[in-house]
């Protein structure tokens, strides 16, 4: 294949490195209340350890909730996936699925890997074609035609703005 039909077959597009959910003063009072409950809760029944796990992990929320997230390149290939620096041959990709409901605004490539250790990956879409990422893809991993929803962990993660 010569170099300009290779470009021709490589689509990509920038993703933002993590979510970075819309939240209202009253999500940030009523976050404060239950993480203050629960840091009361966990020093009176003496388990310091689960303290000092709530206090870092309130620290990484509001520090990367002040952050703009960065972008990242998402690139399809012929040779399979690349994702910021990281790259997955399609071999390693067991098979692919995207959501589309516009109401609900999720717009989303789901990523399964034949590794069960692996997490799935979800690519937001951004303005790119479901159709024409739907037909490159097809071209060398299986479509679960069985996913038509986002997983319930993402719809609650959204639903409480944690993602």
């Amino acid at each position: 294949m010569d170099e300009e039909n290779k470009e021709e077959n490589i689509i990509n597009w920038g993703i933002p490195e993590y979510d970075r959910p819309k939240r209202n003063k009253r999500w940030y009072i009523i976050a404060i209340i239950v993480i203050l409950a629960i840091l009361v809760y966990s020093v009176i029944t003496a388990n310091y350890l689960f303290t000092v796990i709530m206090l870092m992990g309130t620290f990484m929320l509001f520090y990367y909730d002040r952050k703009e997230a960065p972008m990242i390149d998402f690139v399809l290939e012929d040779e399979g996936v690349m994702i910021g620096n990281k790259f997955y041959d399609y071999d390693e990709i067991k098979n692919f699925s995207i959501v589309y409901k516009p109401k609900e605004d999720i717009k989303n490539l789901y990523l399964t890997f034949n590794n069960n250790l692996r997490n799935r990956i979800t690519i937001p879409l951004m303005e790119q074609d479901p159709l024409v990422i739907r037909r490159h893809l097809l071209q060398y991993v299986d479509e679960d035609l069985e996913r038509n929803h986002e997983p319930i962990s993402e719809s609650i993660g959204r639903m409480l703005k944690l993602q």
